[in-house]
């Protein structure tokens, strides 16, 4: 196995632009296989459901199994050790702090007499939660999706995880959906699963809103369906970019590498290092590592196609390269951590120092780790309460307002040629005693 490590001119000449638009080189046949299968749940309802679950899950599946009933959770409980289920409530304990206090309260003031605009929110009805499986479990996804949509106030929470081979779910999935407040669950994964809640089938109800991580094949679905549907943002193959100065620790370094490329083959991974002797000591250490790791095909396959050890001049070139590529996740391990912190722009989360490695992020810290991918973290941000709520502003006039707006108003109505605005303003100018 190679481990590719390059000069910053060699990064620029065969590699920049295929990590920068590293989502546009997937998405036309992707989008092309998932299409099919969205045209088929509109039209098939729970059949295509069924039909894709066998043929892409393997799994030996009936009607009858889409729905998780209270009495499959409660079982589902008796799977897991107590500590595990102790550790999936500490975290949502900090999930659940840490989102707390993104709640937009409800704000007024008066911008002149007797005119008050303010602004409120109010929660979206239904939301639908997509949490990944097959190969591996993440529970840890499901309570960072379910618990800031029950923190901002949602009713109903739909969870679809695929099946295994089996046709059932891992418990802590169900577990997890049961802390974070879901109020439904269906064994259903992949476009199939994204489709039935943009659209509904005769067991699971269409929501307003669709989020969680997934593969490419599951965003790209997302993506086809906002039209129909909102969704939370572009979350595919887990990356990490880390800047490193030769300060740093070369086993840490390879360790939070592989701790991503173990997730995907088609994860990214990425060193940003100021020292050409630091970066030879990482790929020594990714070697050995992973002959350790338990999912080494994954791990392996993503080290030698998408993992890039990048020697650059100084910490404002690993900077320049850092935002370019807009990472999911970024650490910096240097000396002074914060002071690169403040020129990053383009991330969706930032792990500062050696003690602070994505894996907190991921499970116990409190952050969300549905994070932005493919380069999104230019224009998105990771989930938040504020994807569950929308914002409604609203306006207050007394007599003296209404007076005190009437010229302006009538002045702007009569520019744009909009008669019925100025008779709208103008009869009220008359109640005024």
């Amino acid at each position: 196995m190679k481990v590719k490590v390059l000069t910053s001119q060699e990064l620029e000449k065969e590699f920049l632009h295929k990590i920068v638009n590293r989502w546009k080189q997937t998405e036309s046949k992707i989008f092309n296989a998932v299409q099919k299968i969205i045209t088929d749940v509109r039209n098939e309802g729970d059949s295509a459901l069924i039909r894709y679950t066998r043929e892409f899950d393997d799994a030996n599946f009936g009607h009858s199994k889409l729905k998780v009933s209270n009495e499959d959770v409660q079982k589902a409980y008796s799977k897991l050790r107590k500590r595990e289920i102790e550790a999936l409530k500490r975290a949502a304990e900090s999930i659940t702090r840490f989102h707390g206090k993104q709640i937009e309260k409800e704000w007024f003031f008066e911008t002149s007499d007797g005119v008050i605009v303010g602004q409120t929110t109010r929660s979206l009805s239904s939301v639908g939660v997509y949490a990944p499986g097959g190969k591996a479990t993440y529970p840890s996804s499901v309570l960072m999706c379910t618990i800031p949509a029950k923190v901002a106030g949602v009713e109903r929470v739909a969870v679809c995880s695929p099946p295994s081979l089996s046709g059932d779910v891992h418990p802590a999935i169900f577990v997890a959906a049961d802390i974070g407040g879901a109020t439904e669950i269906y064994r259903v994964g992949g476009a199939q699963a994204i489709a039935a809640l943009a659209y509904g089938t005769e067991t699971i109800p269409k929501v307003d809103k669709i989020i969680g991580p997934g593969n490419v094949y599951v965003t790209a679905t997302k993506l086809l369906v906002r039209w129909d549907v909102a969704i939370d943002l572009p979350a595919g193959p887990t990356e990490i970019v880390i800047i490193a100065d030769e300060t740093a620790d070369p086993l840490i370094i390879a360790s939070d590498l592989l701790a991503q490329a173990e997730h995907d083959a088609n994860a990214l991974a990425i060193l940003l290092t100021t020292s050409k002797d630091l970066a030879l000591k990482v790929e020594k250490e990714v070697k050995s590592l992973l002959k350790s790791t338990a999912r080494r095909e994954n791990a392996q396959s993503c080290i030698e196609k998408n993992s890039f050890i990048i020697v650059v001049k100084d910490l404002d070139e690993a900077v320049y390269y850092a935002n370019q590529f807009a990472p999911e996740h970024l650490e910096i391990l240097t000396k002074k951590p914060r002071r690169i912190f403040g020129k990053i722009r383009n991330a969706g989360a930032i792990f500062l120092g050696r003690y602070s490695p994505v894996a907190f992020g991921d499970y116990a810290a409190g952050i969300d780790h549905v994070l932005p991918t493919g380069g999104f973290a230019r224009t998105f941000s990771g989930l938040s309460v504020r994807d569950f709520v929308k914002t409604v502003s609203f306006l207050e006039c007394s007599e003296e307002g209404c007076l005190n707006l009437k010229e302006v108003a009538v002045t702007l109505a009569k520019l744009e040629g909009l008669d019925g605005h100025v008779k709208s303003i103008s009869m009220r100018e008359g109640k005024i005693k």
